[in-house]
């Protein structure tokens, strides 16, 4: 989703779906097409996850959310300029696909990996994933830049149609590489056993179960209180780092920033990315999954302080360098330390409260940094306001005990957890 959610897409929204609107009023109504789609599915991410657990359907609702995900992507073709309404429409439509489709991915985790490997196989998931993030966004940039490459129209005296085409025909790439990419997870990842009596159950009530378990592992998190820890801490953390990958190419096009330089850059965090997240994963088997954390939390703080101050191309390279590295392994190690702390019997359900929390934090960015565009008229404030997410969050991270929070999930109580 790195050519949708953080580079391309913003930028066309921007200049071309938001053509004519004033560059604060574009990325306003961006943020809270963001809040939106982010609000839909954290609102139905828990109740998802406990149906998956119950009825061992994991891999068929990833493919239902999938698919709802690359058709609107697939979709974002047939957007033109002035259709910010429906550039709108697909892209919350997208981000329920994609985040719906990450609750199932992610409770996968703790069914194929042991505990002793899982920080390092998700930090590395996080890698490949910048690997082939990096390389779909320099195809797609080199479709923008050099669409003669590719016998496509370019020069002068373009039509709207024909200028556009490259970026368009981007997007309908992003659908098939998401399509041919989940490929081997769906032949080679083996469906984990559902609740006794799942496969027997009908669709309501798998739905009317997946309720009542989701308002029981609520109430349950009081005795796995270092993992809601944990989930309070990554709702206020995330919600920073997830409106800076937002919201960054955008806010980078309204303060006049090239498309080339703002595509460029965020590519070169992707393969900055890459080494990073591995590090971030061996330090980690060093000194634990928490101290990596914090110290990547600290290079946020300061990417949004510098970020106030960011005038020209370069400095949004050297940002870009930064976010590069530090995202994939806070992000990959913050769903490892959860899924350690968590009962790998109920990974779905799980991280369907996971998947909400990080979908809501998803929501408070955006809509903060709408707020503040429409307060002061400019993204600045809301840029250098995010800091509190990061201190905030960290003070909060740094409380919790992860050795008790793993014992708590893996004792006899955790192990002998029943169908409810």
């Amino acid at each position: 989703m790195t050519v949708i959610v953080t580079t391309v897409f913003p930028i066309y929204y921007s200049s071309v779906a938001a053509a004519g609107m004033a560059p604060a009023t574009a990325t306003f109504r961006f943020g809270l097409t963001t809040t939106i789609g982010l609000l839909l599915i954290a609102i139905c991410a828990p109740i998802l996850g406990a149906i998956g657990d119950l009825a061992g359907i994991r891999k068929r609702m990833l493919a239902v959310f999938l698919f709802i995900g690359l058709g609107a992507t697939a979709c974002m073709c047939l957007i033109q300029r002035g259709d910010w309404l429906l550039a709108s429409g697909l892209f919350v439509l997208a981000n329920i696909g994609a985040n719906g489709s990450f609750v199932f991915y992610d409770s996968l985790l703790p069914h194929v990996a042991r505990e002793d490997e899982i920080d390092r196989l998700s930090t590395s998931g996080y890698a490949l994933g910048y690997v082939g993030g990096g390389i779909l966004l320099a195809f797609v940039l080199a479709l923008i830049e050099r669409p003669s490459w590719f016998g496509l129209p370019s020069g002068e005296g373009l039509s709207a149609g024909q200028s556009t085409l490259p970026a368009r025909l981007g997007f309908v790439a992003v659908a098939v590489w998401w399509l041919l990419f989940s490929i081997p997870l769906f032949r080679h990842v083996r469906e984990p056993a559902g609740g006794a009596g799942g496969a027997s159950r009908s669709p309501w009530e798998a739905i009317r179960d997946g309720l009542r378990r989701m308002r029981l592992t609520f109430r349950e998190m009081r005795r796995f209180r270092q993992a809601g820890l944990m989930l309070l801490a990554f709702l206020i953390y995330n919600d920073g780092i997830g409106t800076i990958v937002r919201m960054a190419a955008i806010y980078g096009a309204e303060i006049g920033i090239g498309r080339t330089e703002l595509i460029g850059s965020i590519l070169l965090a992707q393969f900055v990315g890459i080494p990073c997240s591995i590090l971030f994963g061996l330090c980690a088997a060093r000194v634990g999954a928490r101290p990596m954390i914090l110290a990547g939390l600290s290079v946020y703080g300061l990417i949004s302080i510098l970020g106030y101050f960011m005038t020209s191309s370069l400095h949004f390279f050297l940002l870009a360098v930064l976010v590069g590295l530090v995202q994939g392994g806070t992000q990959a190690l913050s769903r490892s330390l959860f899924a350690s702390m968590t009962p790998v019997e109920r990974s779905a359900e799980f991280f369907g409260f996971f998947a909400v929390v990080e979908k809501f934090a998803g929501i408070f960015g955006p809509a903060f940094f709408s707020l503040a565009i429409a307060l002061g008229g400019s993204s600045r404030g809301g840029i250098l306001s995010i800091i509190l997410f990061f201190i905030v969050g960290g003070a909060i991270f740094s409380l919790v005990d992860v050795r008790e929070g793993r014992r708590a999930a893996r004792g006899p109580e955790a192990g002998s957890q029943g169908v409810i």
